[in-house]
């Protein structure tokens, strides 16, 4: 990107389904800069949702198509809308352009803004793998908890539940777990953390609530100005040789 060009995003949304594709569109264009353009894309195959490691790795195949494909299209930047970050790691040894998934930008806001903090996600199966992106990315002693409020990511259509749901479990972090601040754990908790965080406010709470997606497409933002991207050091092209797919 130079001078006055537009700005262009990928966002790859790594699962089969489109019903989140709009409000994925409502919700960034809330925080995108003006001179920001932003396409929105499934992948082709894989899960109808991410809430396993299995998950995971059947979209991260073509997942990674995809982002090739939008560097070739002449795309800016890539987000790989999921906190789980299917993907994340590889594509970037295939691409120039940067890319980043839900989990990292999320982790690290919540962490230059409190010193301890909570995720609420979804199933208590996704805990495992929250935990060890945390370890990873090296701020697991940030994190006071990690809790579920035992929905599914195609559930969390319902509005009005999972925002009861998701508040109970964040009164919980903050008086049993000390946490700070909160980060949603699942990119399709769209459009509830401002709620979110009035209503701990009204409580007496008053903790900042991290919405991944937010703070996914800001980081972004960030690198595609800064003229920055993943090291290439890092993140080395893969050795040519034979592969069978």
């Amino acid at each position: 990107m130079q001078g006055d060009e537009i700005l262009k995003v990928q966002i790859v949304v790594p699962i089969i389904s489109d019903i989140f594709n709009e409000e994925v569109l409502t919700e960034t264009s809330q925080f995108k800069a003006p001179d920001m353009e932003i396409d929105v894309v499934n992948i082709d195959k894989g899960p109808v949702s991410i809430e396993s490691r299995y998950d995971d790795t059947l979209a991260a195949y073509n997942t990674i198509d995809k982002v090739v494909q939008a560097e070739k299209d002449g795309f800016d930047g890539v987000l790989i809308d999921c906190f789980g970050d299917p993907g994340v790691e590889a594509s970037r040894e295939l691409v120039r352009i940067p890319v980043v998934g839900g989990f990292q930008p999320a982790a690290l806001t919540a962490s230059l803004i409190a010193s301890k903090w909570s995720v609420v996600s979804v199933l208590p199966n996704v805990i495992p793998m929250i935990s060890d992106l945390a370890r990873k990315l090296g701020i697991e002693s940030n994190i006071a908890s990690i809790r579920h409020i035992n929905t599914t990511v195609l559930e969390l259509q319902d509005k009005n539940i999972v925002q009861e749901r998701l508040l109970t479990s964040m009164i919980k972090a903050v008086e049993q777990d000390g946490a700070e601040a909160i980060v949603l754990g699942c990119t399709g908790m769209l459009g509830m953390a401002q709620y979110l965080s009035e209503q701990m406010t009204a409580r007496g709470t008053p903790v900042p609530v991290v919405d991944p997606t937010a703070t996914a497409i800001g980081y972004l933002e960030l690198l595609i100005r800064s003229r920055l991207s993943q090291s290439q050091l890092t993140y080395q092209f893969p050795p040519i040789k034979e592969r069978r797919f």
